[in-house]
């Protein structure tokens, strides 16, 4: 009878009333605080469009990718700017120093790699090359051996039996005594890959397929893209080192039959910036540094000292030359210097050639530069020599005949004014006969060679690497110089970011037209160097039968050196 009486029971009012407010205030609680929530929690994703903006449709797709996978895990704590600012804000990196933080702007966070691309090579050493002991070379922080002073032409303490190759380990060892590292990569004004991609290629380069030589290559680009840091930027603020030169690693084919790795092509790579001895003048991701010479200071008295011993040195030879022809090389100018070299008396000439040679004895090298004037310095194998290193550290005036050899390659760390430094002697004038080297730099004003040779002397603390045990405090080696250029590089490009500048008449294969500007100079034309850049050696921006014949040669004298 009461069920059928139709009135209604308070009790269940009062209960369908209840549900309802509370359903409201849920609804109120949802969309205030956990929606809000997620919206200020989740980094916005147009910043990493912005850095892709000259990134290739597949690269970019694959930046995209991996950003959305990691950006929840950010370490970055602070909130996201507004959407209108939502570019990629160098924040706390490009703080300048201060007072209260001395590293501000400057520190550098570097990637803890698993053993199998730095450490285990070493402990490997001996798989390194086949025809020289690496080992040797990798001890003392990758210094090698301490060289003998029998003959009084090195200092005492500082000066190492140290390979041509060893950037690799030696930039390595730096880093770790660097005085601005940081474990919170979001205060990094750039970011360190201590892969030793020398160390690597140098293991497979001879009797081993393209898919060996690339395999580390292959596997470093996944794990780096793997990790947060790399979504940041997509790579654009790491770089790495490697103590060869760039042809070693832009292979085009993937014939066995053509030469090196292509880590510097793959798509990943290109983003990040690699340090070679020897860079590209036609490709924009890779820059050069000075090849290790045998000093290493261990503290600034150590640089003081040798740099007065320099100025004091008499200089008997207006002219000396190291090296070995190169017949199998048509444009070659060795041939004809070593010529002019023989029938001036003028001159002093080391000639380097099979059997026992005092062009392998560091000694022999260094006492014959620090008794001359000039230094020439032709092209070897490729563009460029370890030789011009050693001489500068000897005191002597550098000969180049091609801009290739010094101007275009080492901008970070000598004098964008070369005349300053050194004497220029176009290929051409030597090729066609038509110049006498000994008539020429005859004609260089005594007062000018003393500025010159004063010039080269200053230059010494930053074209060699101090010794990663020890500090230099007041100056600047080769390693400050280039941590310093990288860090401007990422920089330069977050301002370009954050101003919205995008450089469309950028054109890679001008790239050493660009290393060349000063400040913010953006625009190139025509140069006096055309001629000897209008082309790449094998037809191409990248590699190819000349360039990868030169690195080949440079091999098979490795070898004959060894054997």
């Amino acid at each position: 009878m009461e069920k059928g009486s139709g009135k209604p029971h308070r009790p269940r009012v009062c209960f369908l009333a209840g549900l309802c407010v509370f359903f409201w205030v849920f609804i109120f609680y949802f969309h205030f605080n956990v929606l809000s929530s997620r919206r200020t929690s989740n980094p916005p994703q147009q910043s990493l469009s912005i850095f892709s903006i000259s990134i290739n449709p597949r690269e970019r797709q694959g930046v995209s990718k991996d950003s959305q996978l990691l950006a929840p895990h950010s370490s970055r704590s602070e909130p996201p700017p507004p959407p209108h600012e939502s570019e990629p804000s160098s924040g706390a990196a490009s703080a300048p120093p201060s007072k209260s933080d001395p590293c501000g702007g400057r520190y550098v966070y570097v990637h803890d790699l698993p053993p199998r691309f730095n450490d285990d090579m070493v402990r490997d050493c001996r798989k390194l090359s086949l025809w020289m002991d690496m080992c040797k070379f990798t001890t003392n922080a990758g210094l090698g051996p301490p060289l003998e002073n029998s003959e009084g032409v090195f200092s005492d303490t500082g000066w190492y039996a140290t390979s041509q190759f060893a950037v690799d380990v030696i930039f390595n060892n730096r880093m770790k005594q660097y005085e601005c590292l940081t474990n919170d990569s979001s205060l990094a004004a750039a970011i360190f890959v201590p892969f030793y991609a020398g160390f690597d290629i140098s293991r497979y380069l001879w009797g081993h397929n393209t898919s060996a030589r690339d395999a580390s290559s292959l596997d470093l680009v996944e794990w780096l893209m793997k990790r947060p840091e790399w979504s940041v930027m997509g790579g654009r603020d790491h770089f790495l080192v490697a103590g060869r030169i760039t042809w070693d690693f832009r292979r085009q084919t993937d014939s066995d039959s053509d030469w090196g790795s292509k880590l510097l092509l793959l798509p990943a790579a290109k983003n990040m910036s690699m340090l070679v001895v020897e860079s590209s003048p036609w490709n924009a991701n890779d820059f050069a540094i000075p090849y290790p010479t045998y000093f290493h200071p261990a503290n600034d008295a150590d640089v003081f000292a040798w740099q007065d011993r320099m100025r004091k040195l008499e200089r008997k030879h207006l002219f000396s030359f190291a090296g070995a022809p190169r017949p199998g090389s048509p444009n070659s100018i060795r041939g004809q210097i070593i010529e002019q070299c023989r029938s001036s008396k003028a001159c002093k000439l080391l000639e380097c050639g099979l059997g026992e040679s005092k062009c392998r004895s560091p000694s022999s090298i260094m006492q014959m530069f620090q008794t001359s004037l000039f230094c020439l310095q032709p092209q070897g194998d490729s563009y460029t020599r370890r030789s011009a290193f050693d001489s500068i550290v000897a005191g002597c005036i550098p000969v180049f005949f091609h801009p290739g050899s010094a101007y275009v390659q080492y901008t970070w760390h000598l004098p964008r004014n070369f005349s300053a430094y050194s004497v220029f002697i176009p290929e051409d004038d030597i090729r066609k006969r038509n110049a006498s080297i000994e008539e020429r730099l005859k004609q260089v004003h005594p007062d000018d060679v003393k500025a010159m040779r004063e010039q080269v002397i200053s230059l010494i603390p930053r074209v060699v690497y101090a010794d990663p045990q020890s500090k230099l405090k007041t100056l600047k080696d080769a390693f400050d110089v280039a941590v310093q250029a990288m860090i401007d590089k990422v920089m330069k490009l977050k301002r370009d970011v954050t101003d919205r500048r995008e450089d469309k008449d950028f054109v890679e294969k001008n790239s050493w037209k660009y290393a060349l500007l000063e400040g913010e100079q953006r625009a190139v034309g025509e140069h006096e160097w055309d001629p000897f850049f209008s082309e790449p050696k094998d037809g191409n921006a990248d590699s190819g039968s000349s360039s990868a014949e030169a690195a080949k040669n440079s091999w098979k004298i490795e070898q004959r050196n060894q054997t």
